[in-house]
Formats: C-alpha cells, structure tokens, sequence
C-alpha cells in the first residue's frame, strides 16, 4: 500500500539515525530536514562553498540519499547559492508539516 502524504511527511521530517547524521566543515551538526534549513540559512559562504561546488554537492546528496527527499534534493541540486538553498529547504519543511496536521 502506498505512504500517505502524512507518512511520508512524518519520515522527510524525522531525525536521520546517529550514523548518517550530516557533519558539516564548521563542526555543525545535522540530523533532520528542519536542521539543514536551519543550518543554510545561518552557515558562511565558506561553509556552504566547502559542501557544493563544481565538483559535489554534499548537500542534495545527503537529503537524496539519506532522508530520501527526491523534490528537496532537485531544489539544492538547482539553487544557485547558499540564501536560495535555505529558502527552498525551508519552504519544504513548511509544506511538510501543513501534510503532517492536515
């Protein structure tokens, strides 16, 4: 049976087990959805550049691979710099937990 929008929103938003959290250069420590919003909104440029740059994007990996968010991941995959990725992470965090209550 498929996941409902609720349940689907209620794992994009849960913590990430101890071993996959998302340790970032400055020491940061993330560990869900809400955390990394959080974090890029707040990080320096040196930070962000360090985790995207030509060569990787650590980012869209780590919601890709480890919180399984696949519309998260394409917008940090596609925003154009740190302030953009914040908002876009903020803004699916958002919507997610409206499905969560509603």
């Amino acid at each position: 049976m498929p996941k409902t929008f609720k349940q689907e929103a209620k794992e994009f938003l849960a913590d990430v087990p101890a071993e996959f959290v998302f340790r970032a250069q400055d020491g940061c420590i993330m560990k869900n959805m809400k955390e990394l919003a959080d974090e890029l909104d707040a990080m320096t440029e040196v930070t962000y550049a360090f985790h995207v740059n030509h060569e990787k994007n650590d980012f869209y990996n780590w919601v890709k691979d480890i919180i399984k968010d696949d519309r998260l991941a394409k917008d940090l995959k596609e925003a154009p710099n740190r302030a953009q990725a914040a908002k876009r992470a903020a803004s699916r965090v958002t919507l997610l937990k409206k499905r969560m209550t509603g």
